[in-house]
């Protein structure tokens, strides 16, 4: 019988009720043992929905469940240090969603706590344990493409007319750069492997949204003279892509960041012609639990490391450049 990760879920926010809670509910490595929210009644509609057997009204009651081992936090970006610190010092294993703080800072803080505690802190970019990115990876790695140069990508969607959107506050971590842009920010460090040294960006930063960043272009430069092109935005039209560009041919990569089970495929453009690869497809949610999980129980991957602080980094680098329209550099 597979070992069983009983997670509590810290809060009813859609992504953890249309897709993570899912998730751990079909993995092979996971249940849910509890919920919480601030209101009972929510925690209590939606631990029925669920088959929870508990549903708590407040934090820090899932947080003394002695039968908990580990905690997903979807809450709004600005309670996540706060909620990531008190669950290791209960003790718990955390998976919080991404940006996974404010700053680097809080980032930083989070990793010692989790360390310090014993305990396995995870970033939730749950597009990384999609098996198309091993596979792409792969495929990079063997030199069909030559050596890299660059990397473009794009991650827009429009929200603009919500105005009670969260996305839209500025104290909570709002801004197109913190929702929508990190997805890219992380795929360019994820495929050079490698630290950037300096950005340039541009943005809008909307006074009907809080002065948030409600659009934003840039270029990350990596060592070496390679580069990410990236544009992301919450009040621009729908659309996603990948494209990473060597010396000897290309991938585009569609729908780089949502794939599933029947959208997994990418391209490879190279002298030889165009290749349609079906990569093998996933619910990148249950990937994300069942890896989760083997780092608990077997050590596997995603014991509390850098990674967050360098995602923040970087991110904070790209509103700094934003801001005081300059090259802000890393180094």
């Amino acid at each position: 019988m597979t070992q069983k990760l009983r997670w509590g879920v810290m809060g009813c926010a859609q992504i953890a009720t249309g897709s993570v809670m899912p998730a751990i509910v079909d993995s092979e490595t996971g249940m849910i043992k509890a919920i919480a929210s601030r209101g009972i009644e929510k925690s209590t509609a939606v631990a029925a929905e669920f088959g929870v057997e508990k549903a708590y009204g407040s934090y820090e009651e899932l947080l003394a469940d002695s039968e908990i081992d580990a905690v997903y936090i979807p809450l709004p970006n600005h309670l996540h240090r706060e909620w990531v610190l008190r669950a290791a010092e209960a003790g718990k294993h955390v998976l919080c969603e991404k940006p996974i703080a404010l700053s680097s800072q809080e980032a930083g803080e989070m990793v010692e706590a989790c360390n310090k505690a014993g305990v396995h802190l995870a970033e939730a970019y749950m597009y990384r344990h999609h098996p198309r990115i091993a596979e792409l990876r792969a495929i990079i790695a063997a030199g069909e493409i030559g050596a890299l140069r660059s990397i473009r990508g794009t991650f827009t969607y429009n929200d603009a007319a919500d105005n009670t959107n969260i996305r839209f506050k500025s104290a909570w971590g709002g801004g197109s750069l913190f929702d929508v842009g990190c997805y890219p920010l992380s795929a360019a460090r994820l495929l050079f492997d490698a630290e950037p040294e300096a950005v340039t960006v541009q943005a809008i930063f909307s006074p009907e949204h809080d002065n948030v960043d409600m659009m934003a272009s840039g270029l990350v430069e990596f060592p070496g003279g390679v580069s990410l092109i990236f544009d992301c935005g919450m009040w621009a039209y729908n659309r996603q892509l990948l494209e990473i560009l060597g010396t000897e041919g290309r991938i585009e990569v569609p729908m780089p960041f949502n794939a599933r089970e029947e959208d997994a495929e990418f391209f490879v453009y190279t002298g030889d012609g165009t290749r349609r690869v079906e990569a093998t497809g996933a619910n990148p949610y249950v990937r994300q639990v069942d890896d989760f999980a083997a780092t608990v129980f077997e050590g596997k991957r995603f014991i509390a490391s850098e990674d967050p602080v360098y995602n923040m980094r970087l991110i904070e680098a790209c509103l700094a450049s934003a801001k005081r329209r300059e090259r802000v550099s890393l180094l």
